[in-house]
């Protein structure tokens, strides 16, 4: 698929899902209104204004945020949220576009692909709207009227913050962005279908779940975790960046089960064995899929399947564990978008590792004769149809 082909749904996608997040925000004053309290409860309705809050574009709580109250200079604080607000808005959709082009160009939703190509631009829409709180957070933490104070655990608490609804957001966007996709790709040619060695996308396939494995199994252990948690090197504005170290390190956290314990530990370890297996199975299955197996397509397949991985595992962990129910359905699901920003940086260094396993292998495979296996890894000239290029 053409990049102009391909464009018209990412576009789409990206104002879908602008839109979305932008209502959610919108929405949040009706939790406010007098007898919410009641229909929903207390314990609900405050986790749905946890949700929401971070998409409010004017939350009425912020005329009694403390210094800004206080310090006279109410109108300057509200004029900063704002801004936060347009340029929170405006990076999902400038996240969300590159990367649901390049998904779409090179993962056609046409006939084989489809399940992949809906997973891979939903996954990339959650990422886009952490991206989106992460560009947006100086602005928002300045707003507070304390930007000076333990800044970066600050800066910590805003990415961290508003994930559960770009979870299913990015769903909805992702449906829309696959069947405009599905529109678009009529008539653009055959889509090529790679040959690759079965030994090199295991290979990759492996390479790659073993770099996330550094951060679930190694990094996200009780002492390590503990040890990048307390990090604070000196003091100032800049100091304690644990916390921040850790939303970008660590994928989940995990010690050594307690006698009494055991059963809820091996509950937590079969998740974090479903993250890795997602990973796997989706990296072992990728360079097959992609119409080339290029390096930013490879990083941004990782990714995904990180992304994807955790929400499994999540869930895996929600199935199993309902300590969460009596409190309500948003309290149940309010781990959903845990990790993002691991998820993100170690599913590129994931993708790159993989990649360079694949091309590796398939050189490897090429130089012993094995046929039609040269250009999967991008290492000779790209035999896709015309349309394609």
């Amino acid at each position: 698929m053409t990049y102009r082909r391909a464009a018209i749904p990412a576009l789409t996608g990206g104002l879908l899902l602008t839109a979305l997040l932008w209502w959610a925000g919108a929405s949040a004053e009706a939790l406010h209104l007098a007898g919410s309290n009641g229909v929903l409860g207390v314990e609900v309705t405050a986790e749905l204004d946890r949700w929401l809050a971070p998409w409010s574009y004017a939350p009425t709580s912020f005329m009694s945020l403390g210094d800004a109250g206080r310090s006279g200079g109410t109108g300057d604080y509200l004029s900063l949220y704002t801004t936060a607000a347009q340029i929170r808005f405006a990076a999902v959709f400038a996240s969300f576009v590159p990367g649901a082009l390049l998904l779409v160009r090179r993962l056609p939703p046409v006939r084989g692909r489809v399940t992949a190509s809906l997973l891979a631009v939903w996954a990339w829409g959650m990422v886009a709207g952490m991206l989106a709180m992460t560009v947006s957070a100086p602005w928002l933490i300045a707003s507070m009227g304390h930007g000076s104070y333990r800044l970066l655990p600050q800066l910590s608490g805003v990415i961290a913050s508003g994930r559960q609804m770009p979870v299913v957001a990015a769903l909805v966007a992702a449906v829309v962005t696959v069947l405009v996709a599905r529109v678009t790709a009529k008539g653009a040619g055959p889509v090529p279908q790679n040959i690759v060695p079965e030994r090199a996308t295991r290979l990759a396939a492996t390479v790659g779940t073993a770099v996330i494995a550094v951060s679930l199994a190694v990094l996200s252990y009780g002492p390590v975790a503990a040890e990048i948690q307390m990090f604070s090197p000196h003091d100032g504005m800049f100091s304690e960046p644990g916390e921040l170290l850790r939303q970008w390190l660590l994928l989940g956290f995990w010690d050594f089960p307690s006698s009494a314990g055991i059963g809820s530990w091996l509950v937590q370890r079969t998740a974090d064995a479903l993250l890795l297996a997602v990973v796997w199975v989706a990296l072992r299955r990728l360079p097959v899929l992609l119409t080339r197996a290029t390096l930013p397509a490879m990083a941004l397949g990782a990714v995904g399947a990180t992304v994807l991985g955790l929400l499994a595992s999540r869930l895996l962990r929600i199935a199993v564990d309902d300590s969460g129910a009596p409190y309500g359905v948003p309290q149940l699901f309010a781990g959903l978008g845990d990790g993002l920003p691991a998820a993100l940086l170690f599913g590129l260094v994931a993708g790159g590792a993989a990649t360079v396993a694949l091309r590796t292998a398939v050189g490897r495979a090429e130089a012993a004769g094995v046929p039609d296996v040269a250009d999967v890894a991008g290492v000779a000239a790209d035999r896709s149809a015309p349309s394609e290029s």
